[in-house]
């Protein structure tokens, strides 16, 4: 009995994880050591920086464009209002002519008769 109590203290005094003494060997088979020339073509790294500006330019042309486009639109809607107002004034100093023109006629004619 005496022989069993120190083995059983020796098993509640080791810590639950003990890391592994042995090193893993990892092995893989030979047709994937193989390279193929036909993989991936190595590309260059885009840097945060170099990206962030991209997509600033990016960002900024097409909402310079939208707006630009938008502005346009806006001004082609006014021009076509402001014409047809410029017709109707236009019209309304025409009406307003002839009336007065009549008036002149009707008032020489009531001199005429004195």
């Amino acid at each position: 009995m005496s022989r069993l109590m120190p083995s059983a203290l020796r098993a509640c005094s080791r810590p639950a994880f003990q890391p592994q003494r042995f090193a893993r060997n990892f092995r893989t088979s030979p047709p994937s050591l193989e390279t193929s020339s036909a993989a991936m073509p190595l590309r260059k790294p885009v840097g945060a920086f170099r990206g962030g500006l991209f997509g600033f330019l990016l960002g900024t042309t097409l909402a310079g464009a939208g707006t630009y486009y938008y502005i346009l639109d806006e001004y082609r809607v006014s021009n076509e209002l402001l014409t047809e107002d410029i017709y109707a004034l236009q019209a309304a100093v025409h009406s307003v002519h002839k009336y007065v023109s009549s008036l002149e006629e009707k008032v020489d004619a009531m001199q005429k008769k004195k």
